[in-house]
């Protein structure tokens, strides 16, 4: 029986935008595959691993009958990887498996029972709905998305943390050993609302993201979270879970103050961190008057030293960081200069954009 036929480029992007969260192993075998579906002359491909789902679709110009299979992501996404680029796919059905062909190219794959796929519906509930440009977003999560943990014991970090106030979202992400905090102003009042979205969706979707003035839906429900733009609709369970009060965090008091070029800064990081300590990362700070020193050393008792010309005037400083911590943020700024906050030996930095009060980065110190 002819389900479909498609050329083989718009057959693959489907697939190409939902395959990132089909689990290689999955203790339910359905898992590892797409819920593929025609209806009102639409296709439909489906992705879920039960905590996220991400569903695709795309017009046809030919009408078939409505149709709904099931069939292995892995399998099927090489296949059509393997196909020459501009070929006609047909997708046949046959004693409960699905033909693929070709040319004269010609696969069968098995299939499971459709109605067996576990798909997540969102609420009946009235979610909130908030309207925001992609490109905003996109900054919005890359800004702070480093900053997450990963499989940590405290599920809640294991995110990142919305705030919507007034007419302003807020993002903030934690590991415990730094703290990224980014705001965003939408110009549309919404009511107050506060939810934490797993990692993995917040990777997923900025994947997704296009940098453009398209708009995407936000539909909050009370553990269910659906994003709606182009032909992607994403749906994913929130953290159920309190986040740490980020506010106490946060700096407020930081007298010594570096002004300095992101990028000089940056290349002179990265150089130093050649010869840091593969495990801890760490580099010292040593701050004088308009001087920032950068002086790593590893267990071979070599060392690398950068001096950079900075405005500062306060202190005398000596202090130590994760080289790494540093990197990932100045990689993701965007100004050409970046302020650095300090107190002392033993507080943490505050990293700040100048003339811009809507972003802030927050590094513990190491002992080096």
């Amino acid at each position: 029986m002819l389900l479909l036929e498609i050329k083989r480029n718009n057959f693959l992007h489907l697939i190409q935008t939902i395959i990132g969260i089909v689990e290689k192993r999955h203790t339910q075998p359905i898992l590892s595959n797409l819920l593929i579906e025609f209806k009102s002359n639409k296709l439909y491909v489906l992705a879920s691993d039960q905590e996220i789902q991400i569903q695709v679709h795309y017009a046809l110009d030919k009408t078939f009958t409505d149709f709904a299979i099931t069939v292995a992501a892995k399998k099927l996404f090489d296949i059509l990887r393997a196909m020459p680029e501009q070929s006609d796919i047909v997708l046949e059905s046959q004693d409960h498996q699905l033909q693929l062909r070709a040319k004269k190219t010609r696969f069968q794959l098995q299939t499971l029972p459709a109605l067996d796929f576990p798909v997540i519906e969102p609420p009946q509930e009235s979610p909130i709905i908030v309207h925001i440009k992609q490109k905003d977003l996109r900054k919005l999560i890359t800004q702070v998305q480093y900053g997450m943990a990963q499989q940590d014991i405290r599920y809640y970090l294991n995110g990142m943390f919305f705030v919507l106030a007034d007419t302003k979202i807020s993002a903030v992400s934690t590991d415990g050993h730094r703290l990224c905090w980014a705001r965003l102003d939408t110009g549309d009042m919404q009511p107050p609302q506060e939810l934490i979205i797993p990692r993995k969706t917040i990777g997923e979707l900025v994947k997704l993201l296009a940098d453009n003035d398209a708009e995407v839906e936000i539909s909050i429900y009370a553990s269910q979270i659906k994003f709606s733009f182009n032909e992607i609709q994403l749906i994913s369970k929130l953290i159920n879970g309190k986040f740490p009060d980020y506010q106490r965090v946060i700096p407020a008091n930081h007298a010594n103050i570096m002004l300095v070029n992101r990028l000089l800064l940056l290349q002179a990081i990265q150089r130093v961190a050649i010869l840091s300590n593969e495990k801890f990362r760490g580099a010292r700070f040593v701050l004088a008057q308009n001087e920032l020193k950068i002086i790593c050393n590893n267990n071979e008792q070599e060392e690398a030293q950068e001096e950079l010309e900075v405005d500062y005037h306060g202190a005398p400083l000596d202090i130590g960081f994760n080289v790494t911590y540093i990197l990932d943020a100045l990689n993701q700024i965007d100004s050409e200069t970046v302020q650095c906050h300090f107190g002392d030996a033993n507080s943490s930095m505050l990293m700040t954009i100048p003339l811009n009060e809507d972003y802030k980065y927050v590094i513990m110190p190491m002992r080096i």
